[in-house]
């Protein structure tokens, strides 16, 4: 028997991976293509809508995070405070005294101090939360959120039932806090509450998004674009 010619052999198959594959003898027209619509966006999309929405679970560590932070960044901000203040004053009688003195002012810088810590706090702990559900980042910043004004409310119930030395918020300085003491339930500590609410909220919210920003990074990569 004679063996084929090599011309006449079956052409092979020179496709990639990933090439399109089309039968040139159609004389079909050819389906248009959403430059938009690719495998990333189809993976993502179908990942999505299995595990997207609230993950209180992960949102939980996220609140952990953004609480254990403010208690150390309120502690450092403390100690740097008291140190420029020595070094300014000399002496611990002459730094109350400057402060007792400029009272607004240490107030207004107070002020700004803590609302930095609790957007930076609260930052990280939505970036926690968003960076373990994948999904849904601002959905998870909020979840962080509303862990924290429910832990405040379940202590500032129980302050408010037991005692204030059960207001383990106000003890740790960690924020926020529900004014239910006398001393706390002014309009002053009504508004800072207030602050803090919004401050943590808009701070969750663009950590959680920061987090989730990742894995499309680790998603670009993989599945391109």
């Amino acid at each position: 028997m004679v063996p084929p010619n090599s011309n006449e052999e079956a052409p092979r198959n020179r496709h990639q991976p990933g090439a399109a594959r089309f039968d040139s003898s159609s004389s079909s027209a050819a389906v248009p293509i959403d430059s938009e619509h690719t495998l990333r966006h189809d993976v993502v999309s179908r990942e999505k809508e299995e595990f997207g929405g609230f993950k209180f679970g992960s949102a939980f560590f996220g609140w952990l995070t953004a609480t254990g932070l403010t208690v150390l960044l309120t502690a450092l901000a403390a100690a740097v405070g008291a140190a420029i203040g020595l070094s300014q004053s000399g002496s611990v009688e002459n730094a109350a005294d400057a402060a007792e003195q400029n009272a607004d002012s240490v107030g207004i810088v107070g002020v700004i101090v803590i609302a930095i810590v609790l957007l930076v706090s609260y930052y990280a702990g939505g970036y926690v939360a968003g960076r373990m559900a994948r999904f849904s980042g601002a959905k998870q910043g909020i979840a962080v959120w509303i862990w924290a004004i429910a832990i405040a409310v379940i202590i500032g119930i129980v302050t408010a039932i037991a005692g204030s030395q059960w207001d383990i918020l106000g003890t740790l300085n960690s924020f926020p806090r529900i004014p239910v003491t006398p001393e706390t339930a002014t309009t002053t500590g009504i508004l800072t509450a207030l602050g803090a609410a919004i401050i943590t909220l808009l701070g969750a919210v663009l950590g959680g998004l920061a987090g989730m920003r990742y894995h499309r990074r680790v998603d670009r990569a993989g599945l391109g674009r």
